[in-house]
């Protein structure tokens, strides 16, 4: 089963929506954000292209994902906590 993110719904949960409101909910900046929910739309992965993420803003990808690891791995596998 699909969830309307686009990643499959476990036995544990929608794994997506815990990803959208949780984890990339704490990224502050729209582009990242944007980008951020983009990969998520479409593969269930939190993951951003550089291409899609202004150059000025590309040193922030890495510390973005240092953000959002923890919320992200939670949802992955413990989403009821």
């Amino acid at each position: 089963m699909r969830t309307a993110y686009g990643g499959a719904v476990g036995a544990s949960g929608n794994v997506c929506g815990c990803l959208h409101d949780r984890a990339v909910a704490g990224v502050e900046d729209s582009d990242l954000r944007r980008a951020v929910l983009r990969r998520i739309s479409e593969t269930g992965v939190p993951t951003i292209e550089t291409d899609w993420v202004p150059p000025s803003k590309r040193s922030e990808i890495g510390p973005t994902f240092t953000k959002i690891a923890k919320p992200t791995l939670q949802c992955m596998f413990a989403p009821s906590s």
